[in-house]
């Protein structure tokens, strides 16, 4: 055998050897297949994690701006004393500096009727310039202006999926039914009142679409017997992340009275960590796939070791070296795990790009509803693709595939070229 011949690593003769061993012949038919299958096996699993990672941090994106959009951040209840002094209490949180809105609220529960339907919803009395702040609403509420005279009790604004359940448009009439009415002396009666609807809006979520009532102030104050308080105070600040860490103290200094506090975190905290931990889950499932393949590089590589067992035996006695034969088929290896990343990528990027598009035309096609509002709260379906995520997607791929050939391209290095020739 001749003395190794010294040569600069992954030299262009390496990569010819290896690419040619990635071509398929007819003898070596099943390793093109495993091949195939390894490539077709992490392009799939790479378009599939990105694709659910990126529908899943749009499905959280879109619920938490819908919720920020209309709950409060910071909501203020009264400890001791009804808050009677709603007003002066809303005045000075509103001066905390990050603060972008201190709104007080009557809140209470009702039935909506009208002659066609009936449905449990929540009402909730704010004042009209509040109301034309929270963009979530005053932006889609139709007909345009229909709160330009809120204050004034010229009607109330209601969900679009309510209207639709209850076949009601704006200027009909809808009937509210509270529990806790007038006191007689044969006890409460339940409070029914017909109002106007002044205006219908569409947040997006089907939830708040099909069950909040808004009210001016003062006329829910009367409808739900308070007496001159309000039920809280919502207060919406300029950074939601960060509000129990810079405003909390701010705001309740700033109150002057005896308030309980509590942030949109703790408020949905259930709801949030079941996100979290769906989506934790499903990116360890779908690895799988992606480790998967990367085992079929494996299989397929020792595969080619044993048959090419000549080749690299006469590649070592013509001076080939032990790293050499070993970069020939990391090479191979890689190129299908680094090809079957790239495309995987392309494939999920151009997906998470049209998903409403695939979305509509799927639903055609099999003449059902997918992403059904009433199960998945949102109208739409989202997908909002991470840098952070969508890069560690593709470098996991990468490192599993390069790993996957560093045993199968070590055997073939470690191969003795007299017992590979023995029987040839």
């Amino acid at each position: 055998m001749r003395e190794p011949i010294s040569t600069h690593p992954f030299a262009p003769y390496e990569w010819m050897l290896s690419l040619r061993y990635l071509r398929a012949r007819r003898k070596e038919g099943f390793i093109s297949v495993i091949a195939t299958f390894s490539f077709l096996g992490i392009m799939l699993g790479v378009a599939t994690l990105i694709i659910v990672m990126a529908v899943m941090n749009g499905f959280r994106q879109e619920l938490l701006e819908k919720i920020l959009g209309l709950n409060g951040h910071l909501l203020i209840q009264p400890l001791e004393s009804p808050l009677t002094d709603w007003q002066a209490v809303a005045d000075r949180v509103s001066k905390v500096p990050g603060v972008r809105l201190a709104a007080p609220i009557v809140e209470g529960q009702a039935l909506a009727s009208s002659p066609f339907n009936a449905s449990g919803v929540l009402v909730r009395g704010i004042r009209g310039g509040d109301l034309a702040r929270l963009s979530s609403v005053a932006s889609t509420t139709k007909p345009e202006g229909a709160l330009n005279s809120f204050d004034e009790g010229q009607g109330i604004a209601i969900g679009k999926r309510l209207a639709d359940q209850l076949s009601l448009r704006a200027g009909d009439n809808v009937t509210l039914v509270a529990p806790r009415g007038a006191v007689t002396p044969m006890g409460t009666t339940p409070r029914i009142k017909a109002y106007k609807i002044a205006g219908i809006f569409e947040i997006g979520m089907s939830e708040y679409d099909a069950a909040f009532v808004f009210m001016p102030l003062p006329e829910a104050q009367a409808y739900f017997n308070r007496a001159g308080d309000v039920t809280a105070i919502e207060v919406y600040t300029d950074d939601p992340d960060r509000v129990d860490e810079s405003f909390r103290k701010l705001i309740h200094d700033a109150a002057g009275r005896p308030i309980y506090m509590i942030d949109w975190q703790h408020r949905n905290a259930t709801f949030f960590n079941a996100l979290q931990v769906e989506r934790n889950v499903m990116f360890l499932i779908l690895t799988l796939i992606v480790l998967v393949a990367a085992l079929n590089i494996v299989s397929g590589l020792i595969m080619l070791v044993k048959d090419k067992g000549s080749d690299v035996a006469i590649l070592r006695t013509m001076g080939a070296t032990q790293g050499a034969i070993m970069r020939i088929f990391l090479i191979t290896g890689a190129a299908i795990g680094v090809v079957g990343t790239v495309v995987g990528f392309l494939l999920g990027t151009i997906i998470c790009l049209n998903i409403e598009s695939i979305r509509h035309f799927l639903s055609w096609l099999t003449n059902t509803e997918l992403f059904s509002p009433e199960l998945y709260f949102l109208s739409r379906l989202p997908a909002e693709m991470s840098a952070g995520e969508t890069t560690a997607v593709v470098v996991m791929a990468l490192g599993l595939s390069l790993l996957a050939t560093l045993y199968p391209s070590w055997r073939a290095a470690r191969l003795d070229p007299v017992e590979a020739l023995r029987y040839e």
